[in-house]
């Protein structure tokens, strides 16, 4: 995912400077020169740098951990199945970049992502922490909201909240079509609309995308770019990224998704807006996402111990 994502940040012409980082012999620096052709025919004054040693990154506003193992193409796996591995590569990463990069902003893609964030938090220790949560999972419920009620997705209001994955709640309570509730608009306009389909598509659609072409690429990509985008220009627009949530019941704060304003600095959420079923789907994900974050630190502290 990082190589279409920063692709996506650069023509979104959002960075001045992109630094490319990763620990295989050659890839950063061919994937660099990719990059600046891009720039040469868009004529975008962007510096790309590229580097193999986490340590070399440096004075970055914003630091995108991408790194991990992903999903295996025709395997039953799920997000949490990656973990444990991942989350090895994520302590990694936000240790050797703090040091280097101290007003850093950390968005995390590497799943499970949720989990992962907080792996992110509790080892680079920095203020601004955020998983890019359950954004795509909504992207995809507006697509399938237009295509089933047939209008154009930019009439489209929606968001999914909980956990990037199986924990995904979807925040009906948030829909609106042409800016009306989505029952009143059903009910003007004399439509029906099967929820458990759109509901469905939404959970299954990354595993046909992963199974047929290898992995999710392009939708993800313009999810993240809207996250940075929401960030370096502090739109303050509503997106659902999963930060710190506090539940009844966990010892730790949950890196949980739920709809919020996003700028330069974390906002309001729309936590107290959303049903009571919602709340109760948010919980049910913060729950998971705790367990598997749980089992991560369990085998980073049992590999530290081994060492």
């Amino acid at each position: 995912m990082g190589r279409p994502t920063a692709y996506t940040i650069m023509c979104a012409e959002l960075a001045d400077t992109i630094t490319v980082c990763d620990t295989k012999l050659g890839l950063a620096n061919a994937f660099a020169e990719e990059l600046r052709h891009v720039t040469a025919s868009l004529s975008l004054d962007v510096e790309i740098i590229a580097c193999e040693r986490d340590e070399d990154v440096a004075g970055a506003d914003i630091i995108l951990v991408s790194a991990g193992k992903p999903r295996t193409p025709g395997v039953q796996m799920t997000r949490r199945d990656l973990a444990v591995q991942n989350g090895q590569i994520v302590k990694y990463i936000a240790e050797t970049t703090a040091p280097n990069n101290p007003a850093a902003k950390y968005v995390v893609i590497t799943n499970p992502v949720d989990a992962m964030a907080m792996v992110c938090k509790k080892y680079s220790k920095a203020d601004f922490v955020i998983s890019t949560g359950t954004n795509l999972e909504s992207l995809r419920f507006r697509s399938g909201l237009a295509r089933a009620l047939k209008v154009p997705v930019s009439m489209v209001e929606g968001y999914v909240g909980g956990e990037h994955g199986k924990g995904a709640t979807i925040l009906w309570s948030t829909v609106k079509i042409n800016g009306l509730p989505l029952n009143e608009y059903l009910r003007l306009n004399n439509k029906t609309l099967i929820r458990n389909e759109i509901s469905s598509y939404v959970k299954s659609v990354s595993k046909v995308i992963v199974d047929n072409i290898g992995g999710t690429e392009h939708g993800p990509a313009a999810s993240f770019r809207d996250i940075v985008r929401a960030i370096i220009r502090n739109t303050n627009e509503v997106l659902p990224v999963a930060t710190p949530m506090k539940f009844n019941g966990l010892s730790e704060h949950v890196f949980v998704s739920v709809p919020l304003r996003l700028g330069n600095s974390i906002g309001c959420s729309t936590y107290g807006t959303l049903s009571s079923q919602e709340k109760k789907g948010l919980t049910d994900a913060a729950e998971a996402i705790y367990q598997t974050y749980k089992t991560t630190m369990e085998a980073i502290e049992k590999n530290s111990n081994c060492k």
